[in-house]
This record gives structure tokens, sequence and C-alpha cells, in this order.
């Protein structure tokens, strides 16, 4: 997954983006700090950090950005009703990313999904080692 994520198919900042969305969809302190720090290390401004949490009507992302924090909204946060991820979404997806792109894009979603369980259950700390948490 990592070497799939880090391809360069699309910007490190895109996923940042998106797994810091993820992180806040699912409530976990770790992925929301690492991701935050993340994004801070690459350049990323407060603004758009801090706007993740209402993309919705932020005006600091790229439609590209977007499509991105809408798929991952769509395959982590509680389904209202009907299809997770729409034919409609897919294609508005798919005309800003091509199949590499795309399949980078489902990777990086993949990853949060694949750590979300050590986050939310054993509830790392950022920068400490594995096995030290918040009742240590």
């Amino acid at each position: 997954m990592h070497k799939v994520i880090r391809s360069g198919a699309i910007p490190r900042t895109t996923i940042g983006l998106l797994q810091l969305r993820a992180g806040q969809i699912l409530g976990s302190t770790y992925f929301t700090i690492r991701e935050t720090g993340n994004l801070r290390r690459i350049g990323e401004s407060e603004e758009r950090i801090t706007a993740v949490a209402t993309w919705h009507d932020a005006t600091y992302f790229t439609d590209a950005e977007r499509v991105a924090l809408e798929l991952v909204e769509a395959v982590l946060a509680p389904n209202r009703s009907g299809e997770r991820v729409p034919d409609e979404l897919y294609a508005k997806a798919s005309a800003h990313y091509d199949d590499k792109a795309m399949w980078t894009l489902i990777m990086a979603i993949a990853h949060i999904g694949f750590f979300a369980p050590a986050a939310l259950v054993a509830k790392p700390i950022p920068g400490m080692p594995p096995g030290q948490n918040y009742s240590d």
C-alpha cells in the first residue's frame, strides 16, 4: 500500500488531506495528529488543514481534492441510504483522476481502513513507541 500511495500518481497533499478527513470521520486522535503533522511538514497552510473538517463549503480546495474528500466520506462515513459510492461519484472522480490515480486514492483510503482498528482500539500516541497508550 505504501508503495502505491507514494507512487506520485496523485499529490502527497491530496493523500494527506484525504487521510486527515478519514481520521476526523473515524474520531481518531492518532490519525488526525499524524496527518496534520505530515501536512505541515510538506508545507501545507494552516487554513487548508483546518478547513478539511468543513471542506464542503470551504474555498481552499481544488475540484480534484474535493472529489477525493467526497470519496473518503462516501466510504467511511455512516451510510444514510443507498450505495456508498454511486456511479455518479465514480464518474466525477474519473474526470479528475486516471486509472493509476484512482487506485492510488483507493489505496490511501484502504490504508486508513487497514490501520483503523489499531488506532481506535490501541489508541497509540503519535511519536511514541508501539504499545504506549493513554492508559500507560
